[in-house]
């Protein structure tokens, strides 16, 4: 079974997509509009060995908070719902 999540998630202030597959490896294709953060979330992926795709837009000319704050949400919900029943987790 695949270990794959995925979110769309839209708010007053943000529009996003998250998809991580567990078992990829290590690829990433991370587009926020903020260039530290897409090298950050590239590099979680390549050392993590876990595929990640980011496609984030949101309100830039006020300033960067809220892309992260709901990128992280997204993500993290695309980790729990890649994890499942939380099967096969190894450390």
């Amino acid at each position: 079974m695949p270990r794959i999540g995925e979110v769309r998630r839209t708010t007053k202030e943000t529009e996003l997509f998250v998809r991580v597959d567990l078992d990829g490896r290590g690829e990433a294709t991370v587009k926020t509009g903020i260039g530290f953060f897409d090298h950050m979330l590239g590099a979680l992926a390549r050392h993590g060995l876990f595929d990640l795709t980011v496609e984030a837009s949101g309100d830039l000319h006020v300033d960067g908070h809220h892309t992260v704050e709901d990128t992280g949400i997204a993500l993290g919900m695309a980790l729990s719902r890649a994890l499942g029943d939380r099967a096969g987790i190894r450390r």
